[in-house]
């Protein structure tokens, strides 16, 4: 291929891969597979490698950025990034719309209105110079922000060029958008299971997990996070744009941006009201947390002519949702061990309704997070809880103090094993450092049979082979013996012969979930899976050094590092021997045949719920078989998979959808059967 050849396929496969991934990222509505996509990625990766020169900062491989920055620099806004006035009632949003008809200039049409979301996320300007995506910023103070281009790049639903339907307008030479970077609910919990897993401290809540995510100073972790991106304004264009807030989203969306689909067009202000408090009872059918709803007068040039006051707009108001809390008594606080050591502090509150359901334990998050809010034992505190998210402590009301309350310090020693308690200098988390802690030995046990598929060990077991010293690594298991079983509280012979045929059955579990289950910080199945693309073993993996680890796409420096460091360990070293001598599989094995290892290929699963297992476990399980993971619930879903107390928001959109549901024996059922002729719909896997 000639280079000119090579010139006109590039630009053929990027505007193919940009139509796509709208078409997949945007409206969810993908119009090839994701193996045609990867194929025609896997072209023009080839392509630039061949022809570097043909590289350009809009091609769909340069997504993810290169080496961390030192820093941010500034950027100022082109215009004011302003925010807005607020109201809670129908009287305040009466009142604000009595305000602005008085200053209405004579020539102003009727006033009409927009109402969008107020997405709770991070805003964003987004700068495009002849169509492509040249700089994105935070809003900062609303004059001066921060240049995160670098990370918006790896936010996928953000267009690097537009338009990106074929035959669209062109837009402006220079047009700045104004958006919201944020996380879908099922995305967050996700994420924070991943991080739990991998014994990391989990995010307080969406927004700060958004925000923490983009701005990040290595591109490659903001990367790995799943953010997602909704426009809503045109805050600079050099040419002409539509005159009205509703003809303006129906232009963005023309141009590839993604826009909500919780947008209204109404003529008065009594149906702005009643919207508003209708959306109260609606807010939990939403993917995202949005705190309430922006109305906009709809024609600009009103909007512009009624001017600010005070930095804020007179034309746009926020009609602010009331927050999902309540105050309590924190009682108490009782510290648990989790596999990597990690000691988390969690509040015992007086039993209080939030929402509908009685919370009496809370979140801490966090040392830091309790000594900075000055948390304190007998505190009035409140708590919080946002949809499925568990509950968490505010903070302390603090003119409601006694004097009575005492302050909450980290423990000294381990609260089970009773050794010294870590903490590496700015670090957050406190640690056991005594990798033999009895809680620790049994965490490790339990994720470790969890991955495995080991039924039958569940915590009360494991519990009682740590506590005779039966097992104190997870290769133990695969050196039990009957009569050591029959030994144990509740084990009878059936019972030990089917906990030892499911230990020797996990010795063929596929080898990502293998190297999952050892339990290295920041390497779940996902990552496990993009390591095994580089190694064909583990023992091939213990050899390899932060550098070469840290080049593979996806994995970051501190994953790299973490690896380097747990393989460093001569007790990790002896555990994936012991493991070798025993049979476990601890190198690549051929791929079964598709009929045998995709049972479940095409169809789409979200969950719901609590189930018998981590959520992770599932999740690994269904991809084995040929399920993808995804977003949320929607009509390219197959099935729901309902556990004990379902959450709202997924259980009623399947509903609404008409998706059929599951429970877990009917998944199991499902499973054994093969995948169904009448699912019969392509889609992915999605932990709700």
């Amino acid at each position: 291929m000639t280079l000119e050849e090579a010139q006109k396929r590039v630009a053929a496969l990027r505007t193919e891969l940009a139509y796509h991934a709208y078409r997949y990222y945007v409206l969810d509505r993908p119009v090839i597979s994701d193996a045609e996509y990867d194929a025609l990625m896997d072209e023009l990766r080839a392509l630039e490698a061949q022809y570097p020169q043909l590289i350009t900062p809009d091609s769909p491989t340069q997504r993810v950025g290169g080496a961390p920055a030192e820093g941010f620099t500034k950027v100022t806004h082109p215009a004011p990034i302003l925010s807005l006035d607020k109201a809670t009632q129908r009287e305040e949003l009466l009142a604000w719309e009595t305000r602005i008809s008085k200053l209405l200039p004579p020539e102003a049409p009727p006033l009409d209105y927009v109402l969008e979301p107020k997405l709770d996320g991070l805003t964003v300007v987004l700068h495009y110079e002849r169509g492509q995506f040249v700089l994105g910023a935070t809003r900062g103070d609303g004059t001066v922000g921060e240049d995160v281009t670098a990370n918006l790049r790896t936010v996928k639903s953000l267009p690097l060029r537009i338009p990106i339907e074929p035959g669209a307008p062109p837009p402006p030479d220079r047009l700045v958008v104004r958006g919201e970077v944020l996380m879908w609910i099922a995305d967050f919990e996700a994420l924070n299971r991943r991080l739990a897993a991998a014994g990391e401290e989990p995010f307080a809540n969406p927004r700060n997990a958004a925000a923490g995510s983009l701005r990040q100073l290595d591109p490659r972790i903001t990367a790995q996070r799943p953010l997602r991106l909704y426009c809503y304004q045109i805050v600079e264009a050099s040419g002409p744009v539509p005159a009205t807030q509703w003809e303006v989203l129906a232009y963005l969306r023309a141009l590839g941006f993604p826009v909500s689909d919780e947008v209204q067009h109404l003529n008065t202000i009594e149906a702005v009201v009643e919207a508003c408090e209708a959306a109260l009872t609606q807010r939990d059918r939403w993917p995202y947390e949005a705190d309430g709803l922006v109305i906009k007068v709809n024609h600009l040039p009103t909007q512009e002519a009624l001017g600010a006051v005070g930095g804020r707009p007179r034309g746009a108001i926020a009609y602010k949702f009331p927050p999902r809390e309540a105050t309590t008594t924190l009682l108490d606080v009782e510290f648990s061990v989790g596999r990597t050591g990690v000691i988390t502090p969690t509040a015992v509150l007086e039993p209080v309704t939030i929402g509908g359901v009685t919370v009496s334990r809370a979140s801490l998050h966090n040392f830091d997070f309790i000594q900075e809010r000055d948390i304190r034992r007998g505190d009035r505190v409140v708590v919080r809880r946002a949809g499925d998210v568990i509950p968490y402590v505010v903070g302390p009301l603090l003119a409601l103090r006694t004097g009575a309350e005492t302050p909450i310090a980290p423990p000294a020693v381990c609260p089970v094993c009773g050794e010294k308690v870590s903490h590496v200098g700015d670090e957050v988390s406190y640690q056991c450092s005594n990798a033999a802690c009895p809680a620790q030995v049994t965490q490790r046990l339990l994720y470790f049979a969890a991955l495995l598929d080991i039924e039958g060990l569940g915590e009360r077991t494991a519990e009682q082979l740590v506590a005779r010293g039966l097992v104190t690594d997870p290769a133990d298991l695969y050196f039990l013996t009957r009569e050591q079983l029959l030994t144990l509280e509740g084990f009878a012979e059936k019972k030990a012969t089917a906990l030892l045929e499911a230990i020797e059955q996990s010795k063929q579990r596929p080898l990502p979930r293998v190297l999952a289950a050892l339990g290295i910080r920041r390497v779940g199945v996902t990552v496990a899976q993009t390591l095994l693309e580089h190694f064909a073993s583990i023992e091939e993996l213990a050899q390899a050094d932060q550098a070469r680890l840290a080049s593979i796409e996806g994995i970051g420096p501190f994953t790299a590092q973490s690896i380097v460091d747990w393989f460093a360990h001569e007790r990790n070293r002896r555990l994936v021997e012991k493991l070798r001598r025993v049979g476990v599989n601890l190198g690549r094995t051929a791929k079964p045949s598709a009929e045998a290892a995709q049972p479940l290929a095409g169809l789409t699963f979200v969950i719901t719920g609590t189930l018998s297992q981590p959520r992770e476990v599932v999740a690994a399980r269904l991809e084995a078989l040929g399920a993808r993971v995804s977003g949320s619930v929607s009509a390219k879903t197959s099935y729901l998979i309902v556990g004990t107390d379902p959450g709202g928001t997924k259980f009623n959109r399947a509903q609404q959808l008409g998706i059929p549901m599951l429970s877990e024996q009917e998944l199991e059922d499902l499973i054994a059967a093969g995948a169904p002729a009448a699912a019969g719909k392509a889609g992915s896997f999605s932990l709700a």
